[in-house]
């Protein structure tokens, strides 16, 4: 075989190959083109799920006749000034996107800069370039490519449905617009609008959520968390929604370095990590959380389609998104999501609308009469309230008694019944909650184990016979090196010779723990860059398992008193809207929701 160079246009569609995989991926390349021309309103419109026309049309900066040119050639770009790969500023710089594009479609780049009395164009087909001719545009540049892959027509075989090609541009462009909310995006497929997406007004947290509002709904900014952290030169701003505000999936997950959407495993692992005291490991939190690092502290050019990076200080990234989100959820204190209540308002709904007789019919014989029992004086009651009682298990945070009308005035209201043993009912200014007593307790059980560690340190427990372990040199070294951390975690370990470590003492709330197992997941764990914090997080996770056995059981007859004394502890412990499995410990109905399942209130 004779080494011969490639031809240009093979070696275009090999670049294109890497870069334009479908549709979703031209409207990429070319709306963040437009976000670094500075443009202020971007419009993109699909035919046929963008297989038969792409166009992107942006209000930006524009080029002039001979940038125009330029612009088609492979390795052009204006976007790496210094040449330096580590000093990234701009979405784009690879110099790649037009001509990868022009290779497998027919391109036209329509262009005026703000001071030209006239606009350029120039036409690509399938690799070859025309000239540069006059055109016809205001201020900006549109981009115009038909029949994506007519120059490879396999690759056309690959594409989804046209309904998922929709969805993948969708998601891209949803992305990009929450990382950019001073920017108008405007998106169309077939005439049909599919996203419309004004400019937001403001700065900050406010402009950034009008869009996240535009973007991911109403009920995401009613049940999100301002994040808001730094530790030197790096920042984690955006929304996280509360634990019980949750999926099944991951898609709801928008995470962005330097406004950069990316699906990085480092950050994924943090963001899973951050929440796994409060959530079910089968449920997803919804974020969008944006990450602002030294651009040669992070390497953007790892991946083709630039999704994944590099963090130079993985461990400092890390640790600062654990502890932004963990202290944003403290702050949350005993807030539950609102969905926890309209789940519980669906419950009640029939599934079809009845005639009107024959809902009223029902309603009298069950709503109405549940009720009815259910605000009955505390006096016909009296058999839940008056069984053997245990001690109380916290003293009262106020002094009013039961009878005191300033009860209510607290958030989580005044305990009126205890409902099959379970269940506490309390009764607030505006309407009522219901607490699982089991969770709830669980949840304050776990936090105080929690601030006690905090306190007093790990407690450690010696080994009868210290274990001797033979690793490797280098798992041995790297072990080592975090010994001092490990330590305050209380794991004790020392050198026993080359690649050979001795385990003196455990973190005592291990109980009987296998150590060499131990030992080998700290050690694989170190290597990704988180091995302390997995003992951490394990020794919180047997914190919560020991929470839940030890905490008030459901089935316990409680006093009016100990009800009352775990509302007011609620109300001051911070991630008690959640057990310590992710379920809700309490579900709140506001007056006008009950009214309206008693048809009092349209």
């Amino acid at each position: 075989m004779t080494i011969r160079i490639l031809p240009s246009t093979l070696v275009n569609r090999i670049a294109a190959g890497e870069v334009i995989e479908r549709p979703a991926s031209v409207v990429k390349e070319l709306v963040e083109n437009a976000i670094d021309a500075g443009a202020t309103r971007i419009d993109i419109a699909l035919e046929q799920a963008g297989k038969n026309r792409i166009t992107v049309t942006d209000n930006g900066r524009g080029m002039t006749k001979e940038e125009l040119a330029l612009s088609v050639q492979r390795h052009a770009t204006s976007k790496l000034p210094s040449d330096d790969l580590l000093d990234i500023r701009y979405l784009g710089f690879r110099g790649e996107a037009l001509p990868s594009i022009a290779s497998v479609s027919r391109l036209n780049v329509t262009t005026r800069t703000a001071d030209a009395a006239d606009a350029w164009s120039l036409n690509v087909e399938g690799g070859d370039i025309g000239d540069v001719m006059p055109g016809s545009l205001a201020p900006g540049t549109r981009v115009d490519v038909r029949d994506l892959f007519y120059a490879i027509p396999a690759r056309l075989k690959f594409l989804k449905s046209d309904r998922t090609e929709v969805q993948q541009t969708l998601d891209i462009v949803s992305r990009l617009s929450m990382a950019h909310p001073n920017i108008a995006f405007s998106l169309t497929s077939d005439g049909k609008t599919i996203l419309q997406a004004n400019a937001a007004t403001g700065e900050g947290h406010e402009a950034r959520l009008h869009r996240l509002r535009d973007i991911m709904g109403k009920p995401f900014t009613e049940n999100a968390l301002i994040v808001d952290r730094r530790r030197d030169t790096i920042g984690l701003t955006g929304f996280a929604g509360l634990p019980t505000f949750n999926r099944g999936t991951s898609s709801d997950q928008y995470l962005f370095v330097n406004n950069r959407p990316v699906r990085d495993k480092l950050l994924l692992g943090s963001l899973r990590a951050a929440y796994q005291d409060v959530m079910s490991h089968s449920r997803y939190p919804v974020v969008a959380l944006f990450l602002d690092v030294p651009p040669d502290e992070v390497d953007v050019n790892v991946h083709p389609a630039k999704a994944e990076v590099r963090f130079r200080d993985s461990n400092a990234i890390r640790g600062l998104m654990i502890g932004a989100i963990k202290h944003a959820l403290g702050d949350a204190g005993f807030r539950a999501s609102t969905s926890v209540a309209e789940q519980a308002l669906q419950s009640f709904i029939p599934a079809q609308d009845p005639p009107r007789y024959a809902y009223e019919h029902r309603a009298g014989s069950s709503l109405q009469e549940s009720a009815r029992r259910f605000f009955e004086p505390l006096g016909a009651m009296t058999s839940l309230l008056t069984q053997e009682m245990a001690p109380p298990m916290a003293k009262p945070a106020v002094t009013e008694t039961f009878d005191s009308p300033d009860y209510t005035l607290y958030p989580l209201g005044a305990a009126r019944a205890q409902l099959h043993l379970t269940y506490i009912v309390a009764e607030t200014v505006d309407g009522l909650v219901i607490v699982d007593q089991h969770a709830a307790h669980e949840r304050l059980v776990h936090e105080g184990m929690k601030a006690g560690l905090k306190a007093e340190g790990i407690a450690r427990q010696k080994l009868l016979i210290p274990e001797v372990l033979a690793l490797d040199e280098a798992t041995a070294e790297c072990l080592l090196a975090h010994s001092n951390e490990l330590l305050a975690l209380g794991l004790v370990m020392e050198p026993f010779g080359a690649g050979t470590v001795i385990v003196r003492e455990t973190p005592a709330l291990l109980g009987e723990v296998d150590v060499p197992a131990l030992i080998q997941e700290l050690a694989d764990n170190i290597r990704e860059g988180d091995g302390a914090t997995a003992l951490k997080e394990r020794i919180e996770h047997l914190s919560g398992t020991m929470a839940c056995h030890s905490s008030v059981r459901a089935g316990r007859a409680l006093s009016i008193e100990e009800m009352n004394a775990l509302l007011r502890q609620m109300e001051q412990t911070p991630f008690s809207g959640q057990c310590n499995h992710g379920r809700p410990t309490y579900i709140e109905l506001k007056r006008k929701d009950i009214e309206k399942l008693f048809g009092r209130r349209g």
